[in-house]
């Protein structure tokens, strides 16, 4: 996340069997669809909730995490911070980054 802005993001953890999956997305992004050539996302609240999160509650999360979720630049840039991915792995969809992180 950004330094000087701590509750820059939603965060969100979801479980079922086995796996635990983030999902954490920039708070102005709430609610929009990007779109570039086939690539698409739409952020909302059912899957990225509404809940505000820091730095420190998203690390807390991924230690459990099995797969993650990470859209905007703040989320984006706290994951890579935090080891969960690589700059080079990090798509851009018109503007907007987004990562994933799978545990295999």
């Amino acid at each position: 996340m950004c330094e000087d802005a701590p509750d820059e993001i939603y965060l969100k953890i979801h479980t079922s069997d086995r796996n635990v999956l983030v999902a954490a997305c920039d708070c102005g992004l709430m609610g929009k669809k990007f779109e570039e050539g086939q690539l698409q996302v739409e952020i909302c609240s059912d899957f990225f909730g509404l809940e505000k999160a820091t730095t420190t509650d998203l690390e807390r999360a991924m230690r459990d995490a099995t797969i993650a979720n990470f859209i905007g630049k703040c989320a984006v840039e706290c994951a890579i911070k935090l080891g969960y991915v690589n700059r080079d792995n990090v798509l851009v969809i018109d503007g907007v980054p987004c990562a994933q992180m799978v545990v295999m």
